[in-house]
């Protein structure tokens, strides 16, 4: 079945920062039948449940957004939840997709699941090509099970479950918990904080060195969509944006757009992660697609989302 206006899609993880994006996207594209369900009415870490939901829905389409996410120091510090609830939710949706007889399913990866030294930018085909970063190897080996258990439900079963393997996301609807949130939230929250109760100074992870490559959420929500509609021969592919800085040059970024002069103070007790993560997209563009928000733009987009909550929590 080709994709259209009426076809019924199930996003799964529909709450989160990209599952939300994916919900604006379509409904912004007009899309009628836009198929989502709260946590309170299904833990997506019950199989029997999701399998009976999925066959009673029967959606045409399927994108999996679901799932246990963090930063460095959450990826480290939980990586029993990490593994567990994401070799389960994914597994689940992906066993009861098949049964429900779906055909085309999109299956977000991530590119921390690459090797920690993997030649840069990064192709598809370094998958499994060395060691992990050992901070979030639990995450990643989760991961790369749901990138197998696709491409081995294409092989056996004639589907076509895409593994979309975006680089570094953010956008609206992200988490700004110091404790447990990625390091570009974390950094948004840091200066914003320290620009209001008039400090001089940030602290930011490691030497600051470590280059990161973002992308802006929405622009991932616009790859899924363009992936369902494509007919394509490759079931792993990148997702990324171009747009790379250390972590330093973040900060100088962020203090910029707030206006806001800090002295930079380094935490060399905490790691650096990986040293550089930018993705190799090119297969991504030989298809057709390509990303559309600067790095200034998304941030203007976001900040804005950011504040709205402050203002929300008074």
């Amino acid at each position: 079945m080709q994709l259209n206006k009426n076809s019924k899609i199930f996003v799964a993880g529909h709450k989160g920062m990209v599952g939300s994006s994916i919900v604006r996207y379509l409904k912004k594209k007009k899309y009628k039948n836009i198929l989502t369900v709260d946590k309170k009415d299904l833990d997506l870490l019950d199989q029997l449940n999701t399998q009976k939901f999925l066959m009673k829905k029967k959606p045409h389409f399927v994108i999996i957004a679901a799932a246990k996410v963090g930063g460095i120091m959450a990826n480290n510090n939980y990586k029993a939840e990490f593994i567990y609830q994401n070799l389960q939710i994914q597994s689940n949706l992906i066993h009861s997709s098949y049964l429900a007889g779906v055909k085309k399913l999109i299956f977000l990866g991530s590119s921390c699941i690459y090797p920690k030294f993997s030649k840069q930018p990064i192709k598809e085909e370094y998958l499994l090509d060395g060691k992990l970063e050992t901070t979030n190897d639990a995450y990643a080996i989760a991961k790369i099970a749901g990138v197998k258990m696709c491409e081995s439900y294409n092989q056996q079963y004639g589907l076509s479950y895409i593994s979309l393997m975006p680089t570094n996301l953010y956008g609206p609807n992200d988490s700004y918990n110091l404790k447990n949130s990625h390091f570009y939230p974390a950094l948004i929250s840091k200066i914003y904080q320290a620009k209001i109760k008039k400090k001089k100074t940030i602290k930011i992870w490691g030497n600051g060195k470590a280059k990161r490559e973002f992308l802006f959420v929405d622009d991932l929500a616009d790859a899924c969509e363009y992936f369902l509609k494509k007919k394509v021969k490759h079931k792993i592919i990148n997702i990324g944006s171009g747009q790379e800085k250390t972590i330093l040059g973040y900060a100088k970024f962020i203090m910029k757009k707030m206006n806001v002069n800090l002295q930079v103070l380094y935490d060399k007790k905490k790691p650096n992660g990986t040293p550089r993560k930018i993705l190799n997209f090119n297969l991504a563009k030989k298809y057709g697609w390509k990303p559309k928000f600067s790095l200034s733009k998304g941030f203007d987009l976001t900040f804005s989302n950011f504040v709205k909550k402050k203002l929300n929590e008074k």
